[in-house]
């Protein structure tokens, strides 16, 4: 379910509010608190701290706006900041960015577009807000932008794989309406998201422990709702609990998505700190899988965080690794060949890397495992710090077309 995003919105009084309340999205997504008219006026808008976002609207290069963002940034740091600006030169978007803008839309846009920047910009100070001023475990989130290409087995097999390292691991089945972590890992779904969303009350390790089923490696599973009709009651925020909870009890958080940028995917992507993306040796998969790292890049996540797996990489259907790399724009980092044991170990709920320990397929998945492992040890016994500089700051700007 989406949480609606209560916003501030400021605008200018030269901005065309015409084409700003036709960039707006609609209502349910985005719940519009306040209005003000005229930068000058702004100084209370500022001060609110019951909203989620403030969205400020101009035309041109006003020399108030970098000004105004720079003061609502300083006043309220946990609170993003949205520049939507109609027809700006190029030296103003780098000067709202020095201000301390979260993203810069350039008008006009569609409302789609703009929720998406929305999302970003509060699932990222939510993470701050989540994470400890600690360390925590790595979280990976395990991605593939067209259904069937195998992200449950690669999510199953890894978390298994972690833990036969002797390593604590943690999956979470994000799949809300049609998760199959749980028969992947043999797990009946005695307990799942939908029974601990509707528990009440806050949430602690403890807690959240009773609700995580245990596979026979040592791996914990959170699994996904049993009916997709209870997806709507788990929410981004619990979700983001459930997250920190976990990276700060475990050495190694993996979440299993589903095939889309949801919401909920988006949190799920800003609070992780790698991207294992997981495509598939045909046309139609590898040109989703380009969109996906392209979307990634859109979002400003690090590439160097992000692992790329190609799965049933070595079947005959006319592709070859130089043509996976044509079309992706880069290598993959892990080939997982075909094999029947794949499918078998589905259906037998055991994984690969457990049933199958001296396959092709098993070996690959160790070889995925031991990214993860080499990448924590750099950082210091399989944790991250809080704030780990794996997001860049930089030019996010979504253009029409």
């Amino acid at each position: 379910m989406h949480d609606a995003i209560k916003v501030t919105v400021i605008l200018d009084e030269d901005v065309d509010r015409g084409l700003v309340e036709a960039s707006v999205p609609a209502e349910g997504q985005v719940g519009i608190a306040a209005v003000v008219e005229g930068l000058e006026d702004a100084n209370h808008a500022l001060q609110d701290a019951t909203t989620d976002l403030l969205a400020i609207a101009c035309h041109g290069a006003p020399d108030a706006v970098p000004e105004l963002v720079r003061r609502a940034a300083s006043l309220r740091s946990g609170r993003p900041v949205v520049v939507l600006c109609e027809s700006p030169p190029e030296y103003f978007v780098p000067a709202l960015f020095d201000a301390g803008a979260d993203d810069v839309i350039k008008l006009p846009e569609t409302p789609e577009r703009v929720m998406f920047s929305l999302e970003k910009a509060v699932a990222r100070h939510r993470r701050r807000e989540v994470d400890s001023p600690g360390e925590l475990a790595p979280m990976i989130c395990v991605l593939g932008p067209k259904g069937g290409t195998g992200k449950t087995v690669a999510a199953s097999n890894l978390v298994v794989e972690l833990a036969q390292h002797g390593k604590r691991s943690a999956v979470v089945d994000l799949d809300l309406q049609f998760g199959d972590v749980g028969l992947a890992l043999g797990l009946p779904p005695e307990r799942t998201l939908y029974d601990l969303a509707t528990s009440g009350g806050a949430l602690d390790a403890e807690k959240l422990d009773a609700y995580l089923s245990t596979h026979e490696s040592g791996a914990r599973a959170l699994l996904a709702p049993l009916r997709p009709d209870q997806a709507s009651v788990v929410s981004n925020d619990l979700l983001r609990e459930v997250y920190g909870v976990l990276r700060a009890t475990h050495d190694f958080v993996v979440v299993d998505s589903p095939p889309d940028f949801t919401p909920a995917v988006i949190a799920a992507v800003d609070a992780s700190s790698h991207v294992c993306m997981v495509g598939m040796l045909d046309s139609l998969s590898l040109k989703n899988t380009k969109l996906g790292l392209e979307t990634l890049e859109l979002m400003g996540y690090d590439g160097s965080a992000v692992s790329l797996v190609l799965n049933r990489a070595h079947s005959q259907v006319g592709l070859n690794h130089s043509d996976v790399e044509a079309i992706v724009g880069r290598k993959p980092d892990v080939f997982v060949p075909s094999d029947r044991d794949v499918p078998r170990s589905l259906n037998e709920g055991v994984p690969v890397v457990q049933g199958k320990s001296r396959s092709q397929v098993a070996g690959a998945f160790r070889e995925l495992a031991t990214i993860y492992l080499r990448a924590a040890d750099l950082n210091g016994n399989g944790a991250v710090p809080a704030q780990n500089g794996r997001r860049r700051r930089g030019l996010r700007i979504w253009r029409a077309g």
